[in-house]
C-alpha cells in the first residue's frame, strides 16, 4: 500500500472529521472515497471525449485502419 500525505487547513480537517463522524467513516476512508470518485469522474469525462472524437473522425480512422 502506498501512502499519500495531503495538507489540510484546520478548517478543512475539522470539516472532514465532522463529515467522517456523521457518515460513520474514518477521515481516511472519506478521503479515499473522494479520491476514487474524482478519478472515476475524470476517467468518464476523458472516455466520453475520446468517444466523441472517434465518432467525429470515424471515416478518417477507418481509412487509416484504426
Amino acid at each position: 500500500m502506498n501512502d499519500l500525505i495531503i495538507r489540510l487547513s484546520d478548517a478543512e480537517r475539522a470539516e472532514c472529521a465532522d463529515l467522517a463522524d456523521a457518515t460513520g467513516q474514518s477521515p481516511e476512508e472519506l478521503a479515499l472515497d473522494a479520491v476514487r470518485a474524482r478519478l472515476r469522474a475524470e476517467r468518464d469525462r476523458v472516455g466520453a471525449g475520446a468517444l466523441r472524437l472517434a465518432q467525429r473522425h470515424a471515416p478518417l480512422l477507418k481509412r487509416l485502419g484504426a
